[in-house]
């Protein structure tokens, strides 16, 4: 290892339990990706909760934050309230590892099927849950209120 990769390597992204200490870390990091963010006091509610269940990636342990899953799990069911991950660590493969590893530890709660939506018009994200076992089973026309207007949501589906 040179002197240089030392001092400028990128740290080794980690993916660790999501707590209460990163409420608000998860809200300006959800704020960037939504028309309505939700506050740091939602997301400490929804990890509060028995059957909230949520992961973040960081960069390396202790690292700022580059993405997160958050899930509402009641077995053998969940489903997907949130999936960011921040611009920069877009196209990385992140979010993919992030997603599996949170898939993971539902499984382990005995979670055997997997719900969620997604705007039609994302094609990243709908990629991303296509790679990871998710089809569509069905469309809420008019769901999502953006800057533009109303679009539809996919309803996807995923069965461990």
């Amino acid at each position: 290892m040179s002197l240089v990769s030392r001092f400028f390597s990128t740290p080794k992204p980690d993916i660790r339990d999501a707590t209460l200490a990163d409420a608000a870390d998860l809200a300006r990091l959800h704020a960037t990706a939504f028309h309505r963010g939700w506050s740091g006091q939602e997301f400490e509610r929804l990890l509060s909760e028995r059957a909230g269940v949520g992961h973040v990636v960081t960069a390396g342990p202790g690292g700022r934050l580059l993405g997160f899953v958050l899930s509402h799990a009641v077995p053998p069911e969940s489903e997907i309230l949130s999936i960011v991950m921040d611009r920069a660590s877009r196209g990385r493969g992140l979010g993919a590892r992030l997603l599996g590893h949170h898939l993971g530890r539902l499984a382990a709660r005995g979670v055997t099927a997997s719900f969620l939506e997604v705007e039609a018009g994302n094609a990243p994200a709908i990629a991303l849950y296509r790679r990871t076992g998710y089809g569509e089973v069905g469309r809420r026309k008019g769901y999502y209120e953006g800057p533009d207007g109303r679009t539809d949501a996919l309803v996807m589906r995923r069965d461990f």
